[in-house]
């Protein structure tokens, strides 16, 4: 890669996904010497929204050789990825095999995104889904600190609850939010959290609507876009596995489409071999992170010279 792309697109993957993105973007940054924080645009969805937030609040990608002191500091002060976790994974518990079969239903429409039937027949999914109590107070409230703001950069994706359709926070003419409100709305699982409520209106999880939503990436002639996808080349044969690896690899190969035909220069990166086997099947799983943190940097820093790049 020799030039820093314009545009940086972070989607959905859970803790684990967080952890390959931010190692991947370190290993970058430390092979070209690129400053990813300068990019033009930082769009977000789902996990990759915590790594855009901390991007745009000035905060450099985490290295594996800061790990350890990391996970020294998150004993008193977790990051915002751990306690998505810790809220995830309880929430997972209570709801049983429930949490499966729902996100069994929902990842295949994100291959209909652009279909006109497609946020009625969203909407009228979410509306039928149990109400969650749980809430990712704790992740808002971490983003917060971390002083993130929405500056004409900083893009993150939701799903309206009511309507079905996608909102990107920061974008212009979108409803006005804190960096905080839309990045715990877009981490908002429908089927394990409460809907986080903005200006009167209830959002959920961006990757409702797709797992990396590239195409609402602001690229045109001439624009460098790289996009990663956590969930492009995750391990498994089970049902949900295989279908969520299938429609993620689908609906980016549709909406990186759109965006070259747009005149923009698009580059999707999956987890190699050696990262997608640290990061297993289970997502959420927060023990493998500064593992996958360490496979998300070595393919970072082989990503700067290698052009197997999609």
């Amino acid at each position: 890669m020799r030039s820093r792309p314009d545009v940086l697109v972070l989607g959905g993957g859970g803790v684990l996904g967080e952890a390959w993105m931010t190692g991947l973007l370190a290993g970058l940054e430390d092979a070209t010497r690129f400053d990813l924080r300068e990019c033009e645009y930082l769009l977000g969805t789902s996990a990759g929204s915590i790594v855009a937030a901390q991007l745009a609040a000035g905060r450099s990608p985490t290295r594996p050789d800061s790990i350890a002191d990391q996970e020294e500091n998150e004993r008193v002060s977790p990051k915002p990825a751990e306690g998505f976790a810790t809220a995830a994974q309880s929430a997972a518990r209570r709801m049983g095999g429930f949490a499966w079969s729902a996100a069994g239903v929902f990842m295949p429409m994100a291959l209909g995104m652009a279909a006109p039937g497609g946020a009625v027949v969203r909407a009228a999914m979410l509306r039928r889904l149990p109400r969650p109590k749980e809430r990712l107070d704790d992740l808002g409230a971490h983003v917060e600190r971390s002083g993130a703001r929405f500056d004409g950069r900083l893009r993150v994706t939701a799903v309206d609850r009511r309507g079905g359709r996608r909102v990107v926070f920061g974008a212009p003419r979108a409803p006005r939010a804190t960096v905080a409100e839309a990045v715990a709305a877009s981490c908002t699982v429908p089927w394990l959290f409460a809907p986080v409520e903005i200006s009167g209106r209830e959002y959920v999880d961006g990757g409702v609507w797709s797992p990396t939503n590239l195409d609402a990436a602001p690229a045109g002639r001439g624009t460098s876009v790289l996009c990663l996808a956590p969930t492009a080349s995750v391990i498994g044969s089970e049902r949900l596995i295989v279908l969520v690896r299938t429609v993620t690899r689908a609906a980016v190969s549709v909406e990186a489409l759109a965006l070259r035909r747009r005149g923009a220069d698009v580059r999707v990166v999956a987890p190699n071999s050696g990262a997608a086997a640290a990061m297993g099947s289970n997502l959420m799983d927060r023990k493998p992170r500064a593992r996958v943190l360490a496979a998300g940097y070595r393919q970072g820093l082989s990503l700067a010279t290698a052009d197997a790049v999609s």
